[in-house]
């Protein structure tokens, strides 16, 4: 359970900065004010829902264990930048990825 947890609070604060993102692309919007809010306002929304899990989650796991995992935000958003905004990602990060997705694979299996 405690590895659900902290895999949503990643998805919540994976969401939150892409629509951080999201907010800064104007791209002829007509009403440039009123996309920057509705994004920001989504992604105040979502990192919050995301502390208040977090915060469940330092109950019941050591943060030394914790926090590491929150490195699944990099490859989420490196992910989802590439699936929404077609970002180029490089060898060199696609390796950085792999070598997270591998320090989180070993920390797992210590809860």
């Amino acid at each position: 359970m405690n590895i659900l947890l902290i895999v949503l609070v990643s998805l919540l604060s994976c969401a939150g900065q892409l629509c951080q993102k999201q907010a800064t692309a104007v791209d002829g919007n007509p009403r440039p004010r009123r996309h920057l809010l509705r994004w920001l306002g989504m992604s105040v929304l979502l990192l919050g829902l995301a502390m208040l899990v977090w915060l469940r989650v330092l109950q019941e796991v050591p943060v030394g264990v914790a926090y590491p995992m929150l490195s699944l935000n990099f490859v989420l958003v490196a992910l989802a930048a590439r699936w929404l905004w077609h970002e180029r990602l490089s060898l060199r990060h696609c390796c950085g990825i792999l070598l997270i997705v591998g320090g989180v694979a070993v920390m797992g299996g210590y809860t």
